[in-house]
């Protein structure tokens, strides 16, 4: 009997694959990090090839370092950056251009158009989000309208589009010779395509971005038993698994902190910062500027939906500051940089390279450094780094107060800057709430290994994947409230510095 379940964790600067024993600890694991493309001011694009290629070779060193074969694998789940989209051709499976990645705000002029005819919560009601660059939907009309071939070659059947996990199951089930080309209600959601209710794509809003329905995947359940593919044996797990998870990244870690009861929360610290609030089996609609969104559907059991506060940089600025502007050699020397002073010195840093997501939804910001003197040095900087990622969840978390009616009570985290402990004091500082960090703090991967493990009964239930949780350390605020108060109004001033850099036309 196959005694492990396997996890792709495609993420937006890397790819991983996990392998998973029954009680959700990691047995082997490799990870292999791709290029971040660049063309133009806020283009973001990935090769996808690279990432295929990248996702066999992780497959094949897990394996390998762990003594694992795919035939002691019991199922394969897939986890993924989210909203990034690909357009590939599907005899050859070659992708018509580079994949184009959430953060990219090249539709910015679409979502102006979008907005003109209708406001930012023009398709709101029914998908639970606003009109903005960071969702596939305007993703996919670009790619139609700007690359030659494509529109002609939806119409024959042959481009076919994908969210990341979309284009990795396609490979791993046949690719060109019989993949299954299929997106969970997760992924789904993000497109900005997909109606929250009834969980099938719109023709509505298909018919005003002028996207063809025939490129769009089969809609699927997260933990899905019924409709699975195999991997090929061709592939790299050289045995036929079953493929029958599926969870966009920050929802997938929603599912393994096991956050399943209504009113239970996580935020994930990654290339982005992502705060989930898991609403139950009824959509809330937000009035902070939330995300309404799909949490996860286990087979044929109802949806279960979330709140999602979404900030493009978190992670991501840490990388900034080491790959732009060189004053750390790697990203785990952030804390000590940030160590050699008391405080911030007054430097407040507003990472919105991207715009700004939840919840000011403003794509024509651009980041700032504030409150800068004589007196700073590149440990201020190093500092307000860090802090903004704090400063960046408290906006969230009293955004989702106010909808859910509901004071936040404590947080579970995780992602790769949990394991920065001044980061996360500062964090329960701010929030003045326990912050609590997992034993296995690799939970993105986790919860689509429990998705894939769900569907062919390798877990039985819910309660079962709740028992394989344990906490490792939890911080508690030490800050004095008016301290607290000062530091996130001076935040507040900084954000409001960033507004309306993009001017209309598009210039700075």
């Amino acid at each position: 009997m196959a005694e492990y379940v396997g996890a792709v964790d495609q993420g937006t600067t890397s790819t991983r694959f996990i392998i998973f024993d029954r009680s959700g600890k990691i047995v082997g694991l490799d990870q292999k990090e791709h290029r971040q493309i660049f063309p133009k001011p806020g283009w973001v694009e990935h090769d996808p090839l690279e990432i295929w290629r990248n996702t066999g070779y992780v497959i094949r060193g897990a394996l390998s370092k762990s003594g694992i074969s795919g035939v002691d694998l019991a199922a394969i789940g897939v986890t993924n950056q989210r909203e990034t989209t690909v357009v590939w051709d599907r005899e050859t499976g070659k992708p018509y251009t580079n994949a184009i990645v959430w953060q990219c705000t090249r539709t910015g002029e679409i979502c102006r158009e979008l907005t003109g005819d209708g406001g930012q919560d023009r398709f709101r009601e029914k998908t639970g989000l606003p009109i903005a660059t960071y969702f596939s939907g305007p993703k996919i009309k670009w790619i139609l309208d700007n690359i030659p071939g494509v529109r002609e070659d939806v119409l024959k059947g042959k481009a076919l589009f994908g969210t990341m996990e979309s284009w990795v199951i396609w490979w791993l089930t046949g690719g060109p010779d019989g993949g299954i080309h299929v997106t969970d209600v997760t992924n789904a959601s993000r497109t900005m395509l997909m109606d929250l209710n009834t969980l099938e794509w719109d023709d509505d809003i298909l018919n005003i971005l002028d996207i063809p329905r025939q490129m769009l995947p089969v809609i699927v359940p997260s933990s899905d038993g019924n409709s699975r593919g195999v991997t090929s044996v061709g592939g790299p797990l050289g045995a036929c698994v079953p493929v029958c998870g599926a969870l966009g990244d920050q929802q997938a870690a929603l599912v393994g902190q096991t956050c399943f009861e209504k009113g239970e929360a996580k935020n994930t610290y990654g290339t982005g910062c992502f705060l989930l609030l898991n609403t139950g089996t009824t959509p809330v609609r937000s009035s902070q500027g939330l995300i309404t969104t799909l949490a996860y559907q286990i087979n044929d059991d109802k949806p279960v939906y979330c709140l999602e506060g979404s900030i493009a940089i978190a992670g991501a600025l840490v990388q900034w500051l080491r790959d732009n502007l060189g004053l750390i050699s790697s990203s785990s020397e952030i804390e000590a940089l940030a160590g050699t002073v008391e405080d911030n010195g007054g430097v407040y840093f507003v990472p919105a390279f991207s715009g700004l997501f939840a919840p000011y939804w403003c794509s024509d910001a651009r980041g700032i450094i504030a409150g800068l003197t004589q007196y700073a040095n590149k440990g201020h900087i190093a500092r307000a780094v860090l802090e903004a990622n704090a400063y960046q969840t408290k906006d969230i978390v009293e955004a989702m107060n106010r909808d859910s009616g509901v004071d936040l009570s404590a947080l579970k985290v995780d992602g790769g800057m949990v394991h920065n402990e001044m980061l996360m004091q500062f964090v329960a500082d701010m929030l003045d709430v326990p912050v609590i960090r997992p034993v296995v703090s690799e939970t993105t991967a986790l919860g689509a290994a429990y998705a894939a493990g769900l569907a062919v009964g390798f877990w039985s239930n819910l309660g079962e994947l709740k028992q394989n949780w344990s906490e490792e350390k939890r911080w508690l605020s030490v800050m004095a409230q008016k301290d607290r108060e000062e530091k996130y109004h001076n935040w507040q001033k900084a954000v409001q510095k960033t507004f309306g850099w993009i001017e209309k036309d598009g210039t700075e």
